[in-house]
């Protein structure tokens, strides 16, 4: 019995050594477990921090990205400006040349009219100087035509007053003469018969009928000239009246 107190005795040292192992080995772990429960809690602060630092760097990235993302956005705009710009300013030149080209094609027609025109001119106003020569050669031609014509109308005048008193004279003397024929013509009718009219007689008649006759023929002669000479200086005169409307 003694042995089996002995045992038990020895179990439960063993128990109690056992149970003082786990209490050191649960002491132990407990203070393992402290000492890792506080180099996690550091670990978990320098986690916190680093997760701190990480979400500052996140956020820091995050706006560097936003920024670059705008700053591209921004340069994506400025080329399709630049690219707009660009074929702007290639259609603006293409027009500036086209429109630099039809300037030179109308300058260049402009100055090939112009040039045109001037030699017109130029030869219009020598044909006017020409024109003005001859004028002037004309005009002095029927000025020396109208100052001879006004001579050849004056003496036309002169010579159709000379004829018209000559023409006066004329039926002066043949109004003389007819009255002195009448007069005869009685004195012979009252003298004698006609069929008792001696030779004589019959002479002084017959030539009393020819100087009729004479002076019947001067005096259509003379009127024949009257005409002739008013018909020339009606002519003459309208030829004047011409020249001088031209």
């Amino acid at each position: 019995m003694a042995a089996t107190i002995d045992e038990a005795m020895d179990s439960l040292l063993l128990d109690f050594d056992q149970i003082y192992n786990d209490f050191k080995n649960g002491v132990s772990e407990n203070q393992s477990l402290r000492g890792n429960c506080i180099a996690e809690g550091k670990k978990r602060e320098a986690l916190e921090s680093t997760v701190s630092n990480l979400q500052s760097e996140n956020e820091r990235l995050a706006r560097l990205y936003t920024e670059s993302l705008e700053k591209l956005a921004d340069k994506i705009e400025l080329r399709t400006s630049y690219q707009t710009m660009k074929e702007e300013l290639k259609r603006l030149n293409d027009e500036h040349l086209r429109k630099d080209t039809e300037y030179r094609n109308t300058m260049e027609m402009l100055k090939q009219n112009h040039a045109r025109k001037i030699e017109q001119l130029e030869s219009q106003i020598r044909g006017y100087h020409d024109q003005k020569v001859e004028n002037e050669a004309a005009m002095n031609q029927i000025c020396q035509d109208l100052a001879g014509h006004r001579n050849h109308v004056e003496f036309l005048t002169r010579r159709l007053e000379n004829v018209s008193s000559e023409l006066e004279s004329r039926c002066d003397v043949l109004i003389a003469f007819s009255e002195f024929v009448i007069f005869r013509f009685r004195a012979l009718y009252s003298s004698s018969n006609y069929t008792t009219l001696s030779f004589t007689d019959h002479d002084e008649i017959q030539g009393l009928k020819d100087c009729i006759l004479i002076e019947r023929a001067e005096k259509e002669d003379i009127t024949k000239r009257l005409e002739d000479l008013e018909k020339e200086c009606a002519h003459l005169t309208t030829l004047t009246i011409t020249l001088l409307l031209s």
